[in-house]
């Protein structure tokens, strides 16, 4: 209810105090002017004026017969709208065009300087007199033309065209574990590390959809892909694999790591509109919890390490976020989640998470020494895959200790593979290659070792009766 609509009521309902007791006790034929006059001889304390007041006989008539024949006596006392309501009169409908064209061509500016560009526009095309700033403020703020960041990029004028166009709801899952949240947090406060170095740390938080649940939490010194998936498969192996996860565009969402693990796992990967932080209100309104409690409560913690700034944020999370009642669901996320029917899929163990969230290349072995080269770093092939030109390898970028030749029909595992180690090498015998069958035997007839082209010539010659048309080096001297 708006300021004006609740000071209509407050009159409305003094008026109808006032003539309150010539409703409740109507006077007799002919004694309504002596009980008018009783009555406008007190003093009554107006609500909005905050004066004592009297009024005359002929106000509280009038007041008197426009509720004695109403049902609804609020309305009738109070202040009637004014019908010219909305127009504009101080501003014509070229000034009001011509104000609108240069809102849309210049959002960012202030109101003071439309209204001073305004004024010189009108001057200039002769629109009339110039409206005043504050007119050109009120008819700016009834239109919604708001001032505005300046858009930098096409995708930051994309996104303010599309919010402009488009209406914004508010909406939520049907079950918990239907949708989760994903986002990170630059901190507020500074941590220092081992060496006395302070950094500022980032907070990855998953919420539920539905409950608000906290399924993770864990702060981290940088925004990688490898952080992401550090804690979002903990957050898995604690509350099980969601249906779908809504998250932004940033670098570590859209590595093809998490990419293809979330694929892998059947989670479907709904990404939020480029530069619409608006569609993951529900993380965003979290980060004001943490900061506004959380945060506030180890400010006096000095120096804060990245350890015990995690065993602080894990204590709060479970003991008071996840079990107190959240404003918009009216019950403590645990509830719901205890309550309600939840569609969540068991997780994998760890190994299978980590094979799930890697990228797949083509890499090319080197036939010379048996090796395949990864992000410069040579990677030795099992003899047994030494006949394949070609391979197709899944890894982490942030961590190539664990890195594996796949089959590239099903995705399967083939074999793990190791970085070269060349002093290794230099320090161990050969081992018998795989499959290995020697080509020929020692014992057998050297003529049955030929080739069956070369038999038949040397048959053929032979049939012939000729010598072999050559001299033994030992035989020229003799």
């Amino acid at each position: 209810m708006s300021k004006q609509t609740k000071k209509r009521q407050k009159l409305a309902e003094f008026r109808l105090s006032i003539v309150g007791p010539l409703l409740s006790m109507p006077p007799d034929k002919g004694e309504l002017q002596s009980a008018l006059k009783s009555i406008a001889s007190h003093l009554y304390f107006h609500p909005t004026k905050k004066v004592w007041k009297k009024f005359d006989v002929s106000t509280i008539e009038r007041w008197y017969y426009r509720v004695k024949d109403t049902d609804d006596p609020i309305d009738a006392l109070s202040r009637k709208i004014r019908s010219d309501i909305g127009v504009d009169y101080a501003m014509s409908s070229s000034q009001l065009e011509a104000l609108k064209n240069q809102y849309h061509q210049f959002p960012q500016w202030s109101y003071k300087l439309h209204s001073d560009n305004l004024s010189a526009l009108v001057a200039d095309k002769k629109l009339g007199v110039a409206p005043s700033y504050a007119t050109v403020l009120r008819r700016m703020k009834d239109r919604g033309w708001y001032k505005r960041s300046k858009s930098r990029t096409q995708g930051q004028q994309r996104a303010a065209h599309r919010l402009e166009q488009r209406e914004v709801r508010s909406f939520e899952s049907q079950y918990v574990h239907a949708l989760w949240h994903l986002d990170f947090h630059h901190g507020s406060m500074r941590i220092v590390d081992e060496k006395g170095e302070y950094h500022k740390p980032i907070v990855l938080a998953i919420l539920d959809d539905r409950s608000r649940l906290c399924c993770h939490i864990q702060w981290y010194m940088d925004e990688t892909a490898g952080a992401l998936f550090h804690g979002l498969s903990q957050a898995f192996i604690k509350r099980g694999l969601p249906r779908a996860l809504m998250m932004d565009n940033g670098a570590a969402m859209t590595a093809h790591e998490t990419e293809n693990g979330l694929a892998r796992l059947g989670i479907n990967d709904d990404k939020t509109l480029p530069y619409s932080p608006y569609q993951n209100g529900k993380q965003e309104s979290f980060w004001g919890q943490l900061e506004g409690r959380l945060i506030a409560m180890l400010s006096s913690v000095k120096p804060l390490t990245l350890k015990f700034l995690n065993d602080a944020t894990q204590a709060w999370v479970e003991q008071e976020y996840n079990r107190t009642i959240h404003s918009e669901i009216h019950c403590a996320p645990i509830e719901r989640v205890l309550n309600e029917r939840e569609v969540s899929r068991p997780a994998s163990d760890y190994d299978a998470l980590r094979y799930a969230f890697t990228k797949e290349e083509s890499r090319t072995q080197r036939r010379s020494d048996g090796t395949v080269s990864i992000n410069g770093v040579r990677f030795e092939v099992p003899s047994r895959f030494r006949h394949f030109p070609k391979f197709h390898v899944r890894y982490q970028s942030w961590d190539q200790s664990l890195t594996w030749l796949v089959d590239d029909h099903t995705g399967k595992a083939l074999a793990r593979i190791y970085p070269l180690d060349k002093i290794k090498n230099g320090n161990r015998g050969r081992r018998v290659l795989a499959n290995f069958t020697p080509t020929t035997d020692p014992d057998q007839d050297p003529r049955e070792q030929l080739p069956p082209l070369l038999q038949k010539y040397i048959s053929e010659y032979a049939v012939t009766g000729l010598p072999p048309a050559y001299l033994p080096k030992e035989e020229i001297y003799e």
